[in-house]
């Protein structure tokens, strides 16, 4: 899982062999989300017990990053269609 960066504690990655729509998956401290890379990120899906605070930290930093993270799944899956 290719790890693109790291804030605050938590670690944005996209995986090699992954699916439309792009989409990054941020990892927190006993949690994980999937964040579409749309125009604004949307949340996708939640796995364990992540905060209120911790949610909108990583969707404002996946909106923040967001053309990084689109070059890296471009970099890693091809030219979005």
């Amino acid at each position: 899982m290719p790890e693109i960066f790291r804030a605050y504690g938590l670690v944005f990655s996209i995986f090699p062999d992954d699916h439309d729509p792009a989409h990054v998956h941020v990892l927190g401290p006993g949690w994980w989300m999937k964040i579409a890379l749309s125009d604004p990120p949307d949340l996708i899906q939640i796995a364990g017990k992540v905060t209120t605070q911790e949610a909108r930290r990583a969707l404002r930093l996946t909106r923040e990053h967001r053309a990084r993270l689109l070059e890296a799944w471009e970099s890693i899956h091809g030219q979005l269609d």
